[in-house]
């Protein structure tokens, strides 16, 4: 069952059941993390044409080659200016596909898998969990890897670590949470194992960072589902949506001889999240990641709310070669989707977890959220979040035009045909 919000005047929106995560700072400032995001070189070369047959989980259109969109009287016709080899448009809350071009076609993802390490890991530890790097956690990073600035023999929090992961895609924290989970290979494990649950099937894990391998692949539909199931825990819809931070530095003698540590600020590299010079931050927009390396060209999947409608677009290697092509194809998208939401016949649906079909079915169909094990009423605000610039320097997503962001209640998955979104986060205006 979809969620559905009624439209009210700005200064009476309350939140509703099935909301996302609201709007971002306006932030373009220059990037001053102490590592560049250097590509790998290439392991495969990408096949430059889409299989002619590929899977159809969510519907057999999705399993297509080329676009596939219903249009008909007052639909919007798609944007003109998209190269992407893969992209798909999707409602958050009901699992509708409102548009995709080979949703299914399996490339290479960069650091968008991050969302599925993350969605993987996140439930392991406390954020308050603390843990001092070895060597040894830092063995396996690949050569050119995106960098957040992990130092030897320093003791970071977990909360710190994953950050470093949403922020600046710091391959360096995304191994040293991989080496207290066990190590790479039963991260990766777990990933897989994980990604199967979603019903992810075009994903195969290699590297639990994202760093080109052979054989790590994923699909535009697959990163749509793990992003979906990612929003569905309070940390990662936090993470995902914080502009900046401060990350501890390296433990150093002062004038006086004293051995101090200080901080630096890292900023969140998806310029829909924090702008750039030719890219405004998104209206509405709360996350979700970026990724770019060479065989995968630039990935990006994001989460956007407006007028009650929350949709997830991901993009997958525009091949049109301009500054920030990803962002800018995916803006117009959600343009796009925004428009035609409520208009268009979907083409195919985001499927729910193995877990949650399952339930759905041996609860029939006449159960309703809270029936077969949600906890979708009923919750309420419990705070007004703060505006950046706490104890841990943390600045979040905390909306634009006046916005500001009310954390809610988390609640568990609502099983029901749709698996729609918990109660999250909703942006509301100042009088």
């Amino acid at each position: 069952m979809a969620c559905t919000l009624r439209t009210v005047p700005a200064t009476e929106k309350t939140v509703r059941r099935s909301a996302l995560i609201a709007s971002a700072v306006l932030l373009s400032t220059a990037l001053t993390a102490p590592a560049a995001l250097a590509a790998p070189k290439p392991t495969t070369s990408p096949s430059a044409v889409p299989p002619a047959r590929m899977s159809t989980v969510g519907g057999e259109r999705l399993g297509r080659p080329g676009t596939q969109v219903n249009l008909a009287a007052g639909v919007p016709v798609l944007p003109k200016e998209l190269s992407a080899r893969s992209w798909i448009v999707a409602d958050a809350e009901s699992g509708d596909v409102l548009a995709a071009h080979n949703a299914h076609w399996r490339m290479a993802p960069a650091s968008t898998l991050k969302m599925l390490f993350a969605d993987t890991l996140l439930p392991k530890w406390p954020r308050t969990t603390t843990h001092r790097v070895e060597p040894s956690d830092l063995a396996g990073v690949g050569a050119g890897s995106s960098m957040v600035g992990v130092k030897e023999d320093e003791t970071y929090t977990v909360h710190d670590l994953w950050l470093g992961v949403f922020l600046r895609s710091g391959n360096d924290a995304v191994h040293v949470l991989s080496a207290m989970n066990g190590g790479v290979k039963k991260t990766v494990d777990e990933m897989n194992e994980h990604a199967e649950e979603l019903q992810a099937g075009d994903t195969h894990a290699v590297s639990p960072d994202g760093y080109d391998a052979p054989g790590q692949v994923s699909s535009a539909y697959d990163l749509t589902l793990i992003a979906r199931s990612g929003l569905q825990k309070k940390d990662f819809r936090e993470y995902c949506s914080t502009v900046r931070a401060q990350f501890p530095g390296e433990t150093k003698k002062n004038k006086k001889g004293k051995r101090v540590r200080g901080s630096f600020e890292i900023q969140n590299t998806n310029r829909l999240l924090s702008g750039d010079y030719d890219v405004p931050v998104y209206q509405g927009i709360a996350g979700v990641k970026n990724g770019n390396t060479t065989n995968a060209g630039a990935t990006f999947t994001g989460v956007a709310e407006r007028d009650g409608k929350v949709l997830l677009v991901t993009v997958m290697n525009p091949q049109k070669k301009e500054s920030n092509g990803v962002y800018k194809e995916t803006a117009r998208l959600f343009d796009w989707g925004f428009a035609a939401a409520g208009k268009v016949e979907p083409v195919g649906e985001l499927v729910p977890p193995k877990s949650v079909e399952e339930a759905n079915a041996a609860a029939g169909p006449s159960a309703s959220p809270g029936q077969a094990g949600g906890t979708g009423t009923g919750s309420k605000p419990v705070a007004s979040a703060h505006t950046g610039g706490g104890a841990d320097g943390m600045g979040v997503a905390f909306g634009i035009a006046g916005g500001v962001v009310v954390l809610l209640a988390g609640g568990t998955f609502l099983v029901n045909r749709r698996w729609p979104l918990p109660d999250l986060v909703r942006r509301r205006s100042r009088p």
